[in-house]
């Protein structure tokens, strides 16, 4: 195997380790956001509207954040 191909190669298991890290990462934060949610909902009723809202606007930018780290992951894939 020439010098190239082996840069490719690692690039692809680079970009797929990576795709992996971004996908735990983002569901064991939105759960644990889900989670506390739930609790504090549990404990406070009143404010359960505003626990949603907060927690609704902090998993779109854990989703944000994590199509980004996936976007690089591909490009670095394709690359």
């Amino acid at each position: 195997m020439t010098e190239v191909t082996e840069v490719a190669n690692l690039a692809h298991l680079a970009a797929g380790f990576g795709a992996g890290i971004v996908t735990i990462g983002a569901a064991y934060g939105i759960g644990r956001i889900a989670g506390l949610a739930m609790e504090g909902s549990a404990r406070n009723p009143q404010a359960s509207g505003e626990v949603r809202t907060s927690m609704i606007i902090s998993c779109a930018l854990i989703e944000g954040v994590s199509l980004f780290g996936l976007v690089v992951c591909i490009l670095l894939a394709v690359k």
